[in-house]
């Protein structure tokens, strides 16, 4: 199983940001997407996921085998951490959560009201969620955020652990998650080329900045 993605353009809010955006990724495979701030490395990732449309270019790998964790925890604040976890497992057709309790730290949280918790802690749990798809294809943006270093190196092990019994993980980020292993794909060449008769108007702009 691998993921292909050939000649990908994306835009946001109907401006065109990346062109041309072709790599594969294979199982046992992480690749790390690299750029400034605003260059479309979520844009990117939102299409591949399958929620949002390319402008154009092709996407090969099965929908059901992505799992895409954003900014966004994706945790329900008046049910327990394991709750929580027993829910994303069963939307996923599956039952235990030990494992994604284990991996990330919060077997001693199992019982605790999500609303309570840390925004580290959060962050942890909605990762955790990631173990309970059972999906191939990691895509995450920003994962670290809110972590401290224990838990970036902590994540870092179960990006490995899920490499090596098969996965992929595609990534955005800007910390250095130590996995040494990993492709880098720097996403400034592939910046869209703004038509040379675009203006201001076409942009939505008056004329008139505050």
């Amino acid at each position: 199983m691998d993921l292909r993605v050939t000649d990908l353009a994306v835009a946001r809010g109907g401006i065109p940001l990346l062109e041309g955006v072709s790599f594969t990724l294979n199982a046992g495979e992480a690749l790390v997407l690299r750029g400034p701030n605003g260059c479309g490395k979520t844009t990117l990732l939102r299409a591949i996921a399958g929620l949002q449309p390319a402008l154009q270019g092709q996407i090969t790998c099965p929908p059901d085998q992505i799992a895409y964790a954003a900014h966004a925890d994706g945790i329900k604040a008046t049910l327990t951490v394991a709750e929580n976890l027993q829910f994303w497992a069963a939307i996923h057709g599956h039952r235990g959560i030990d494992a994604a309790l284990q991996s990330l730290n919060l077997a001693d949280l199992a019982d605790r009201p999500a609303q309570t918790l840390s925004a580290g802690q959060k962050r942890r749990l909605g990762l955790a969620r990631l173990l309970v798809t059972k999906r191939w294809l990691w895509v995450l943006d920003e994962p670290t955020v809110s972590l401290d270093t224990a838990s970036v190196t902590l994540f870092a092990e179960v990006i490995r652990t899920h490499l090596a019994t098969g996965g992929a993980a595609l990534i955005a980020t800007h910390i250095d998650l130590g996995l040494s292993e990993a492709a880098r794909l720097d996403l400034t060449p592939y910046k869209a080329q703004m038509p040379a008769d675009l203006g201001f108007d076409d942009l939505g702009f008056d004329g008139a900045f505050l």
